[in-house]
């Protein structure tokens, strides 16, 4: 049995790693992307799913097309790294629970996300996957300040598919922290991934995904063929 090494991030401008316990996701977000889903009502509470750890792929990675699927598409979205634990952590008190803050993309199956949710099944089967997880260097809070707008977009092949800002969010940082540690405690390693704008769409082999937020950089994959079984 092959054993996997603890996953870790690069921590921007140092030489440290940022070890993941947890992926967190955050479900309808920004009022743009509710709407143009369909799917949920815009007064709904924020709702959480988790990604596997080892779903995390760094920037520069060629993301393999995934299994199962005919409609796999992009997600950007604001990470935040917790570098505190907690369980019931107020709104007042939730900035210092975090570490710092990345870009990431919540890769998704659409197609058996839809198909999940109409059953009323979980989400796994169209979000938790291999690979579905990229995200970028942790950047500490001490240099980028609170993060609470800003310009976050998304471009496949040069052209802008999704272009909003950070204060969009129907709930903003320390709120989801709140009501996550209300769910779970929450420790040190812990990641969330806060949501998307509108503009999600398809992704095919050979595309490159170009992402960035302000005052995080950027972060780009590539999609790779789709995955075929070993011989």
């Amino acid at each position: 049995m092959q054993l996997h090494e603890p996953v870790t991030l690069p921590v921007a401008g140092d030489d440290a790693r940022f070890h993941v316990r947890r992926v967190y996701c955050v479900g309808r977000n920004y009022l743009d992307h509710i709407r143009e889903m369909k799917e949920a009502d815009e007064r709904d509470p924020p709702f959480f799913f988790q990604k596997p750890t080892d779903a995390i792929v760094q920037g520069g990675a060629v993301v393999p097309y995934p299994a199962a699927t005919k409609d796999f598409q992009f997600e950007v979205e604001l990470v935040a790294a917790i570098g505190r634990g907690g369980f019931d952590i107020p709104v007042s008190a939730a900035e210092a629970h975090i570490f710092g803050y990345a870009i990431g993309i919540d890769l998704t199956r659409r197609d058996l996300q839809r198909d999940a949710a109409k059953r009323g099944l979980p989400w796994e089967m169209g979000k938790s996957f291999d690979y579905s997880a990229p995200c970028g260097p942790i950047h500490r809070i001490g240099v980028t300040g609170p993060i609470s707008k800003g310009t976050i977009s998304l471009s496949v092949n040069g052209t802008v598919r999704q272009n909003g800002d950070i204060g969009q969010m129907i709930w903003n940082v320390p709120e989801i922290i709140a009501q996550l540690s209300g769910e779970y405690e929450l420790y040190p390693g812990d990641i969330i991934l806060t949501g998307t704008p509108a503009g999600v769409g398809p992704l095919v082999p050979g595309d490159v995904v170009d992402c960035s937020i302000e005052r995080l950089g950027s972060l780009q994959i590539r999609i790779g063929p789709r995955r075929s079984r070993k011989n």
